[in-house]
């Protein structure tokens, strides 16, 4: 059996896979992030929300793709999964960039971005990133993902930069005043997710002239600051992650006005990764 698994800021999805195309399990906990997360903490979501739903399956290759598992950290992310989840061969611990790389692009080259809680990008030359422009985190960059819109969006509505009602409706739609939504972005903890919990009110309000105006500049920062970096004229560039997916005719539209011809949009690279892991078995 071969488990994956793509870990988001907000959630991990994984799969379980046999000889067949037709998944064992499919179990979503919450996300594993080694940057905001201990050892321990990982470990212990592994115990309480994996183990229980994957059943007595044996794993003989587990390949963790996850947000923040660059190289320093992967060590760390292997022990805290290897705690509780027994694997009898190797265990891959790679970055989620990688994991959209493969799912998007398969074997080819081309250039495979997430737009996501937060976003990344890259060139992908058909096996490994050969060229990657760094995110930096919702605070420095992470342009176009819901932690980004959702920052952009709060600041507007608090700095009294929206039409009438917009403000009041998010603050409903939140259940909180403004000073709660302060509290949570400045003292509480994983404030990149409570902002990326935004997105679904965006797209609630998408028809609005304001809001639609608010995606569309966070995906055109996207386009220029990062895809805009690899050869995009000579590559195809592919998206995945529920806001490229929420979002995709602004995506798309920001894209063209870029110059930028877009090619698959996912909503998850799971369907991808699982193609690519039964072909490479296989080869």
């Amino acid at each position: 059996m071969i488990l994956i698994a793509d870990s988001g800021a907000t959630k991990t999805d994984w799969v379980l896979l046999g000889t067949s195309a037709t998944p064992e399990r499919v179990v979503s906990t919450q996300g594993i992030h080694p940057l905001f997360q201990t050892e321990d903490d990982m470990a212990r979501i592994v115990a309480t929300e994996l183990i229980p739903r994957l059943g007595t399956f044996q794993v003989d290759e587990l390949h963790f793709y996850g947000a923040g598992c660059l190289a320093h950290v992967a060590p760390m992310v292997a022990n805290a999964l290897r705690r509780h989840l027994t694997v009898t061969g190797a265990v891959e611990v790679c970055s989620d960039l990688l994991g959209a790389a493969r799912a998007l692009c398969g074997t080819e080259p081309g250039i495979a971005c997430i737009l996501g809680t937060g976003s990344n990008s890259c060139y992908y030359d058909g096996r490994d990133i050969a060229a990657h422009v760094p995110p930096l985190g919702f605070i420095l960059g992470d342009e176009g993902s819901g932690a980004y819109l959702g920052k952009c969006f709060v600041a507007d509505a608090l700095k009294g930069q929206l039409p009438p009602g917009l403000k009041e409706a998010l603050l409903e739609h939140l259940d909180m005043t403004e000073a709660e939504v302060i509290d949570r972005v400045y003292r509480q903890p994983l404030p990149n997710r409570f902002l990326a919990s935004i997105a679904p009110f965006l797209a609630l309000k998408a028809h609005e002239p304001s809001v639609r105006t608010l995606v569309s500049k966070g995906f055109n920062a996207f386009f220029r600051r990062n895809v805009m970096q690899y050869d995009y004229r000579r590559h195809p560039v592919h998206c995945t992650g529920s806001i490229a997916y929420h979002f995709s005719p602004i995506l798309r539209e920001a894209a063209r006005e870029a110059g930028i011809t877009l090619g698959t949009i996912a909503q998850s690279p799971l369907e991808g990764l699982i193609a690519f892991h039964q072909k490479t078995k296989k080869g």
